[in-house]
């Protein structure tokens, strides 16, 4: 990346998580952060309930902000992105691989890291591209550098749908946050009036040093997927990641 990093602005955007679903309850929890707990799932009226149906409790919160967001519209270029994303799909078909029991394809189709973004293309017919990601802590910076580069390569419009889910008790062990189900979408475009700027920088060291109280205030124990998501539904100007030795600059132009 450049060092002035990619710029883009966000069109409509609309997100999912256990009790928190509307724009208000957002605004309310990116004032005061608190975890989602509970098993509900998103109702994803807009697909069909035959692929509906496939879909589990991750993939339904991907595709009900996908459709939120996109609203009816088209042939617009996908950028689906999950560190973990249908971990505990595949741990139920390695589970029975062990115990030499049937692998279902249909199982290991949906268990695929393209599971979701599959399903959204095929239940609304549209073969516009579409791209799924992981890239460990810094997963939901790489998906927009993806968006950036349609955006840069000509497409008007480009949807980012970011989603996770708590690691299953197998996996918890390795977790360096506290996971929780969530789902957001951000219909991108290239850079307007109001503008989201970010930059990544390699450095030797921690930057908590150089980091205001606001700033410090994004950081801990919140999934970076969350930590992106609050910093655009909140008021911060500025934010500030961590990711090895790698951090990540989100600024706002207001």
């Amino acid at each position: 990346m450049r060092e002035n990093g990619v710029r883009f602005s966000i069109a409509s955007h609309a997100a999912w998580a256990p009790g928190v679903d509307t724009p208000d309850a957002w605004k309310e929890w990116a004032k005061a952060p608190f975890a989602f707990v509970g098993n509900a799932e998103p109702a994803v009226a807009a697909m069909p309930p035959m692929l509906r149906r496939r879909a589990g409790s991750l993939g339904k919160m991907a595709l009900e902000v996908a459709y939120q967001c996109l609203d009816g519209r088209t042939n617009i270029p996908t950028v689906f992105c999950s560190r973990h994303g249908e971990v505990t799909r595949a741990i139920d078909l390695l589970t029975e691989l062990v115990q030499e029991q049937s692998v279902s394809p249909t199982g290991f189709g949906l268990a695929v890291h393209n599971a979701s973004a599959g399903l959204f293309s095929i239940a609304r017919k549209d073969q516009a591209n579409h791209i799924a990601l992981a890239a460990g802590d810094s997963t939901v910076e790489h998906a927009v550098i993806e968006a950036c580069g349609l955006l840069a390569d000509g497409e008007p419009m480009v949807l980012l749908v970011a989603y996770d889910q708590p690691l299953p008790d197998l996996m918890k062990q390795f977790q360096d946050a506290d996971e929780q189900p969530y789902a957001w979408a951000w219909l991108m475009v290239p850079a307007q009036d109001d503008v989201i700027r970010l930059r990544c920088e390699s450095v030797t060291g921690r930057q908590e040093d150089n980091m205001d109280a606001e700033v410090l205030a994004t950081a801990g124990a919140m999934p970076s997927g969350l930590q992106a998501w609050r910093f655009v539904c909140g008021a911060q100007t500025k934010l500030i990641r961590q990711a090895g030795n790698r951090s990540w600059i989100w600024s706002r132009d207001v």
